[in-house]
């Protein structure tokens, strides 16, 4: 059973910034697609940013340039640089991986349904 665990959440004023970490239990043969998720009660869940089996990342329109994905492959962690952070951001944070090492598309990457692991989440708030 494969199991992620969030970390790194937190309270912050606008224009702060959070580091966001996803240990992962299992290593997998080979890299799995992961990324970063939010959700907030009354609104559509949304994806925040993707790393694919090739080490490339994607990110949804109101983050880029302020949130970096990466993985720390020795740790088997999935990481979230969220820098210049605004009440919009709040949300709880879930990572996700996927069970296969096929790679995925910018566009798949943001779906939740390509996804077979999540974590428990992580709250995120912002106060203006």
């Amino acid at each position: 059973q494969v199991q992620l665990a969030e970390s790194g959440g937190g309270s912050v004023q606008a224009g702060g910034s959070l580091n966001l970490a996803c240990s992962v239990s299992k290593y997998f043969e080979g890299n799995v697609n992961m990324a970063w998720f939010r959700r907030v009660p009354g609104k559509a869940p949304e994806g925040v940013a993707g790393i694919d089996t090739l080490g490339g990342t994607t990110y949804a329109d109101a983050v880029k340039g302020r949130f970096t994905i990466s993985r720390d492959n020795a740790r088997n962690t999935l990481l979230l640089q969220m820098d210049h952070l605004r009440p919009d951001d709040t949300a709880r944070y879930y990572c996700a991986a996927t069970h296969s090492t096929r790679w995925l598309d910018w566009r798949q990457l943001l779906l939740e349904n390509q996804y077979n692991y999540w974590g428990q989440g992580t709250q995120v708030t912002v106060s203006s």
